[in-house]
């Protein structure tokens, strides 16, 4: 039996595991293999990674991890997990099984983006969520927000420190009263007729189609997906969960424990905040609370 098994390979979760290995426990990191930040080039304002593919980073990460002898790192699915006897065991989607005392969830989630042609195939490159990931590549050019949900408008009133500013209300969220004061405050466009399309040569775009057959030029738009955990594993082990304002999230104390003991979470499964540093800072804490934990539970 493991001390803790990690579900999750990217920055949340090899954050937690080098915790963990440092403090000498044995523990098992599981990735499938798909990070949600696969679609993006480079990574941005990740102190001293700044411009690097997620991907680089990653695979370094998994680099210094494997030196110190008591971690293994698997590649698979998990697909169920379960409290037991001392612990918890995981089931993997090829067969078998792993069981540790603990649990590090970092599973991360998935976006399900506005359905509207060319989204899909632009985004990580010119259809983006984070304006401090993404925005200094695309400043001081044309660009637009696609609200996706009520706090959209809030999102449309930090863009226009990148670029100009449009903001496409898709007939459905109208901004109120004094987000209106701040968009003439800050320079920014409303439009009301919803977007139908994205025109160019994908990955770039040389704008959008309105309902009406009009076209706006813009070359890079934000929105905010809806989220979802990618895992059903936390709702599996019974952990209590939050609603954000893009979907629902796993309900963490300051050091990512859960509502279960023995399990941690960490990451964009656990915040309603996304960002590649708050991941993995989330997975450093999740990693010294989980050995800590081991610490308080044989001190008596």
């Amino acid at each position: 039996m493991y001390d803790v098994i990690v579900i999750g390979g990217s920055f949340a979760g090899l954050s937690a595991a080098i915790q963990l290995a440092r403090a000498r426990q044995a523990i098992l990191v599981i990735d499938a293999g798909s990070p949600r930040n696969r679609f993006a080039d480079e990574a941005h304002g990740f102190l001293g990674q700044d411009g690097r593919a997620p991907a680089a980073i990653m695979r370094d990460a998994r680099c210094q991890l494997q030196r110190y002898p008591t971690v293994e790192i698997l590649s698979g699915e998990v697909c169920d997990a379960a409290a037991i006897d001392g612990g918890f065991t995981v089931g993997l989607s090829g067969g078998g099984e792993r069981r540790a005392r603990r649990l590090v969830l970092a599973t991360g989630v998935t976006d399900a983006l506005p359905a509207i042609p060319g989204m899909r195939e632009r985004w990580g490159a010119t259809v983006l969520h984070c304006p401090y990931c993404h925005g200094y590549e695309v400043r001081d050019l044309p660009l637009g927000v696609i609200a996706a949900h009520p706090l959209s408008a809030h999102q449309a009133i930090l863009i226009p420190d990148w670029g100009p500013t449009t903001f496409f209300t898709q007939g459905q969220f109208h901004p109120e009263a004094a987000e209106l004061q701040a968009f003439a405050a800050r320079g920014v466009k409303l439009e009301r007729t919803p977007v139908v399309e994205l025109l160019g040569d994908a990955p770039a775009l040389d704008g959008v189609r309105l309902a009406d057959g009009r076209v706006v030029e813009l070359a890079a738009v934000f929105t905010a997906p809806r989220t979802k955990p990618a895992t059903p594993l936390a709702a599996m082990l019974g952990c209590a969960h939050e609603d954000g304002p893009t979907g629902p999230y796993v309900k963490v104390d300051q050091w990512g424990a859960t509502t279960v003991p023995g399990v941690w979470a960490a990451g964009d499964a656990a915040t309603p905040m996304h960002n590649a540093t708050l991941a993995s800072a989330a997975g450093v804490l999740a990693g010294i609370g989980a050995h800590q934990a081991s610490v308080r539970s044989t001190a008596g």
